[in-house]
């Protein structure tokens, strides 16, 4: 019997095709082939790119020049430039603003193949001190509301480039997928007086049937409302508002170690999948962070939306979030 879940933090309702249930293997595809050219990523190429705004480089300081193990420019196309005023106005009854924001490219590695699976813990902790490094300095301009960090893995998933790269947005505004988050957040807090994802992590702990893999400061989860086969979620243990405001480093070490088995176990259970990553954080402009929990959404791209989902707004799920939590933890590695 299919399942209507509905998510505790947005209120969302999800449909849970249990009698279309999927099996991985109905998910494998044959990835696409790498493109072939000049890659814009690569060392050597620093010329193609717009000069960098962070880098890091064991041998030399000098920008712009190879040699460097992880750089950060800014988008060559922007969905949004950072030159302007937002001039917010109205049009009769409809509002609008100047596209005012940032939009900046993580290059992760100077390997044209690495992945966050083939790359060492140490090299995917850098790349999460850098989305932090960049982060925090964006936020010091006024304009900016949000920063939004995300990973396209995979041209399905909107990568136009093989070389690994993530980005980050800083946008004038409050994204509406977090504003629902944080307004459910904020529903629950005021009513128990408790984060609830705190409670989230706590009962899928004793539960044990959702709960992926964890380490002492991590914990990946299958969401009890997920609504694409084998999302997963990974987040602090321990409370945590802000992405960026991490003091201590080795966290993010742990960070990329859960990241990082996630993404190995997707490779051998969905065959090497076109996947999105996208980092959940309080608006930096919030006083109070008591009521939300910093967090990864990992969604391999293994369906598509029709009709149904546009009209509705509800996702149809087939693959229980519980069996998906049972293939990814049977995979050995």
């Amino acid at each position: 019997m299919p399942e209507l879940r509905k998510d505790p933090i947005t209120d969302r309702w999800v449909i849970i095709s249990t009698e279309r249930g999927k099996r991985p293997v109905f998910f494998i595809e044959e990835p696409p082939p790498p493109k072939v050219g000049m890659c814009p990523l690569c060392p050597g190429n620093e010329n193609m790119t717009p000069p960098e705004v962070y880098a890091i480089r064991p041998d030399s300081p000098k920008p712009n020049t190879p040699n460097w193990s992880l750089r950060v420019v800014p988008n060559k196309f922007p969905a949004l430039r950072i030159e302007g005023e937002l001039n917010k106005e109205g049009e009769g009854l409809y509002d609008k603003m100047n596209g005012v924001g940032a939009h900046e490219v993580v290059i992760e590695s100077p390997s044209h193949g690495a992945t966050f699976t083939t790359m060492t813990l140490p090299d995917v902790q850098q790349v999460f001190i850098a989305y932090r490094e960049r982060i925090l300095d964006l936020t010091k301009d006024t304009r900016f509301k949000y920063i939004m960090v995300f990973k396209n893995h995979g041209s399905i998933a909107g990568a136009s480039l093989d070389h690994s790269h993530s980005q980050l947005i800083a946008l004038p505004i409050v994204p509406k997928r977090v504003l629902e988050e944080i307004k459910g957040s904020f529903a629950y807090y005021r009513y128990k007086d408790r984060c609830i994802f705190c409670d989230i992590i706590a009962q899928e702990r004793d539960d044990k049937v959702r709960t992926i893999i964890e380490n002492d400061l991590f914990i990946a989860i299958s969401p009890y409302a997920s609504r694409f086969p084998f999302e997963v979620w990974v987040l602090p243990k321990n409370h945590e508002p802000y992405f960026e405001k991490h003091d201590r480093e080795d966290s993010y070490f742990g960070l990329g170690e859960i990241l990082s088995l996630i993404l190995k176990k997707y490779e051998k259970v969905l065959n090497y999948p076109p996947y999105n990553f996208i980092i959940h954080s309080t608006p930096h402009g919030e006083k109070d962070g008591e009521y939300y929990h910093w967090h990864i959404e990992i969604i391999p791209r293994l369906t598509k939306m029709a009709g149904f989902e546009w009209g509705t707004g509800f996702f149809i799920n087939p693959t229980p979030p519980e069996e998906a939590t049972a293939y990814l933890k049977e995979v050995s590695l």
